[in-house]
């Protein structure tokens, strides 16, 4: 048991070291990376609560239905660029602690 709890300890320490000496060049890219990740989640929740759907009335017909797709995604980033819901951080905080060599 306590060799298990102190192999768990080493993981942690070298992830805690990993993430102290990630160059600052790569915090804008991870941070990027995230951002866009969550941006695509908020895409898919928005196209799967049938924001932007075209309606039945006075819809505009097949061009608004090819085109509701990137409104839906131009929403999602801007949501995302206002604070978005979290994920990009926490997204970035597991990227930012990953070993490099996977």
């Amino acid at each position: 048991m306590t060799d298990s709890i102190s192999a768990a300890q080493m993981r942690l320490s070298g992830t805690q070291a990993r993430a102290q000496d990630m160059p600052q060049a790569q915090e804008p890219a991870l941070r990027q990376v995230s951002s866009q990740l969550e941006a695509l989640f908020l895409a898919e929740m928005l196209k799967a609560s049938g924001f932007g759907e075209v309606s039945e009335s006075f819809g505009g017909g097949q061009g608004e239905a090819q085109f509701t797709s990137f409104l839906q995604d131009v929403q999602a980033e801007r949501m995302v660029q206002a604070g978005g819901v979290g994920l990009a951080e926490s997204l970035f905080n597991a990227l930012k602690e990953m070993p490099d060599d996977l």
